[in-house]
């Protein structure tokens, strides 16, 4: 698999190997891009913004933009097959979830460009004819993407699809792990005629991802990955002054109030702490309970995760929980795992990894697991896991949950249960979370903001508040 530069696939002969996570076998070799691939990338993106592309209408760019998201949606079964070989997830996920967003990503972005407006304020002069302000808006320039590997085509997309929107070329820089559909996304831009140099992808490890981050001709970065990197980042582009967007880590709470519906609940915070194998940002991993539905609560999830998950193959119909990504991650979830029963906890299901007896032995495996008996301020119920797992933590009363859910460095997002909306709506706005979900998880309308606060990012991505970041603006006044 090679680098996609200026248009074209460019081999570099140093390369590294892609896994099968559910079994562990290679399925690619990766040229890894240095500082030579990198320059060319970044080149060919600045000479980009210049040419054809920077030279199109908005209506055009538009069109474009919008004959992306087609393309992406005519070779669905090309980016299925490529997600699931580099995740490992089923099926059934990465076709309802993954490939549809990577589509809708583009859709959404070149809609929002349509609707969108700048300011205008007519000002009153000394001589009485007064003066027009009104807003111009233009492309940052050349932005360096770095996506994460849980949700590779989504969370790319996620992120070029308002910067070519709004005019921008790109950099992508995907997960060493994930690489494959940043790849065939540049069939598709060839495919459906976006101008050589708008979009570009250098693989690699930390090294290639400081060199983009780090390169004086790139304008803007933006990240999604864990909060240790992300201000590794920060701080490699402070000397160029470089516009970051950021989304990173989470401990995200869920909350049981008493007199919440106990089916729905469990049956969300099942998919907040399980979909995708809790290899989602927005997932919950640890859960306050009212003390007096507290059993019940820890039983139904018990039975979720023992009943309503099924490992399997991919391509099994039966098949909705899948290995993590990498060896990597699973020996950093179940070391956790370790941790938790180091901590006091009980482990209520889970708490290990499976044994098959085939090939997926091979394969990067956990089981979904729940605790219970866990202290507040655990070191597993305070950092991020970013696997299936899930503490429960009793509370006696609203003014106590708050607190609880609040007390972490993170913040980007809460999901809570109850039937009394003045309930609702008095405690959403209390929750620290970029994102706040009341008897729900995972809606998502792409026209609102997305992002964290405190330790979870830095800016907001989503509807205008995404296109903002991918523009600059110039307030131009004429006297009349």
């Amino acid at each position: 698999m090679a680098n996609f530069i200026n248009g074209q696939y460019v081999e570099t002969g140093d390369t590294f190997d892609v896994l099968y996570p559910v079994t562990g076998e290679v399925t690619a070799h990766v040229h890894t891009a240095g500082q030579a691939e990198v320059d060319a990338a970044v080149a060919a993106a600045r000479a980009a913004l210049s040419g054809p592309w920077g030279q199109l209408t908005t209506d055009q760019r538009i069109e474009l933009v919008l004959d992306i998201a087609n393309g992406i949606t005519k070779r669905f079964d090309d980016f299925l097959e490529l997600e699931v070989l580099d995740t490992g997830k089923p099926y059934s996920v990465a076709s309802h979830v993954d490939i549809p967003r990577g589509a809708a990503n583009f859709k959404a972005f070149a809609h929002t460009l349509k609707e969108h407006a700048t300011e205008t304020f007519r000002m009153d002069t000394p001589d009485g004819n007064g003066a027009w302000n009104f807003g111009v808006r233009r492309p940052r320039g050349v932005i360096g993407i770095i996506s994460p590997w849980n949700l590779p085509l989504l969370l790319m997309t996620w992120k070029a699809g308002p910067a070519l929107a709004m005019g921008n070329t790109v950099v992508v820089k995907p997960s060493e792990v994930t690489p494959s559909t940043a790849s065939l996304l540049g069939e598709v831009m060839n495919e459906v005629g976006v101008p050589a140099g708008v979009y570009n992808v250098v693989n690699g490890f930390g090294r290639t991802g400081a060199m983009i981050t780090s390169h004086p001709d790139v304008d803007g970065i933006t990240f999604t990955g864990e909060t240790v990197t992300g201000s590794i980042i920060i701080k490699a582009t402070a000397d160029t002054l470089k516009a970051t967007s950021m989304e990173m880590g989470g401990k995200n709470a869920g909350i049981v109030f008493e007199d919440a519906d106990l089916d729905l609940a469990v049956k969300e915070l099942g998919r907040s702490c399980f979909l995708n194998t809790g290899q989602v940002c927005l997932g919950t991993e640890r859960v306050y309970v009212h003390e007096s539905i507290f059993g019940q609560v820890r039983d139904r999830l018990k039975d979720y995760a023992e009943n309503e998950l099924t490992y399997g193959y991919p391509d099994d119909d039966a098949m909705n929980f899948g290995p993590v990504v990498s060896d990597e991650h699973r020996d950093k979830v179940l070391s956790y795992y370790r941790l938790a029963e180091e901590e006091g906890a009980t482990v209520v299901t889970g708490g290990g990894a499976p044994t098959f007896g085939d090939e997926r032995d091979g394969g990067s495996w956990v089981e979904p697991t729940i605790w219970t008996g866990l202290a507040h301020d655990s070191r597993v119920a305070t950092e991020e896991i970013f696997g299936p797992a899930v503490a429960l933590i009793p509370f006696t009363d609203e003014d106590e949950v708050i607190r609880l859910a609040n007390d972490t460095k993170y913040g980007l997002s809460a999901t809570f249960f109850t039937k009394d909306m003045s309930r609702a709506l008095r405690v959403a706005p209390q929750l620290e979370a970029g994102i706040v979900w009341v008897n729900s998880w995972f809606l998502r309308d792409l026209r609102t903001s997305f992002g964290g606060m405190k330790h979870s990012g830095i800016g907001r991505e989503g509807g205008v508040h995404g296109l903002e970041f991918y523009t600059e603006i110039s307030n131009v006044c004429i006297k009349i």
